[in-house]
């Protein structure tokens, strides 16, 4: 598919996006080279090939869930404006 100048000027219209008249041409033919690719890659037969949620077999190293920090509960709960059995109280918003 190949994209002109008038067709950049539609999308970066409905983009609303300012661009200007030296990038429209350029636009144009970055935009055209991107819809070329994704014309390739759906020409690709897929059937056969298994969904990876990732491209490597590797496991992810997980840390131990340990604290790293004191917990700081009480004295963040003393210098609130309002608190009620350990929650934060807040204005309503939505009526």
């Amino acid at each position: 598919m190949s994209l002109d100048r008038t067709d950049v000027e539609k999308i970066a219209r409905l983009a609303r996006l300012a661009v200007s008249d030296a990038e429209k041409d350029r636009y144009a033919v970055d935009l055209s080279k991107i819809l070329n690719l994704v014309e390739q890659m759906n020409a690709v037969d897929t059937d056969q090939v298994t969904p990876l949620a990732h491209p490597l077999d590797m496991m992810q190293r997980l840390r131990p869930d340990e604290p790293s920090e004191p917990d700081q509960r009480d004295l963040f709960q003393r210098i609130a404006p309002a608190t009620e059995e350990g929650l934060y109280l807040v204005p309503k918003v939505i009526e």
